[in-house]
């Protein structure tokens, strides 16, 4: 539905537009290794997301990769139609806090901030990802003569 929804718009505001959007949010490393990723893991779910990668030049397109393939599995917890063919990660990790929860061992709703800071903390991660895989992948390319 969201992925419609995401072809929809585009529709409906243009397709240049979009495109555009997204060079543009390129542009920054900030919004390249966060927004983008987020949005395409959202919106497209895994592995329809990578795509998004088409919009950025190449020396750029290996690190917004690792950062989107590193995004996929911490949102599960708030988001799981963003990879629910691995939805048991989440799942073994959630009746194992609710059992706790239940026990009283940790306060009720834990498993909602567990949930929260896991997918903050998984931003954190794919900025600091994808800004050194770029900065790995420029050293590379150097070495071996290959211009991106």
């Amino acid at each position: 539905v969201l992925m419609t929804a995401f072809y929809a718009v585009t529709e409906l505001v243009g397709e240049e537009r979009v495109h555009g959007l997204a060079r543009g949010a390129g542009r920054i490393a900030l919004t390249r290794y966060t927004v983008l990723p987020v949005l395409s893991v959202f919106f497209l779910t895994n592995p329809m997301a990578y795509t998004f990668g088409s919009f950025l030049e190449e020396k750029h397109k290996p690190a917004f990769y690792d950062a989107a393939v590193s995004y996929v599995h911490p949102p599960l917890g708030l988001f799981p139609h963003i990879n629910p063919g691995e939805y048991f990660v989440w799942g073994g990790m959630l009746v194992a806090l609710l059992d706790l929860e239940k026990r009283g061992v940790i306060a009720n709703g834990y498993h909602v901030k567990v949930a929260i800071w896991y997918a903050i903390v998984g931003l954190v991660v794919i900025l600091l990802k994808g800004i050194l895989t770029e900065r790995i992948t420029a050293i590379m390319a150097r070495r071996q003569g290959v211009e991106l």
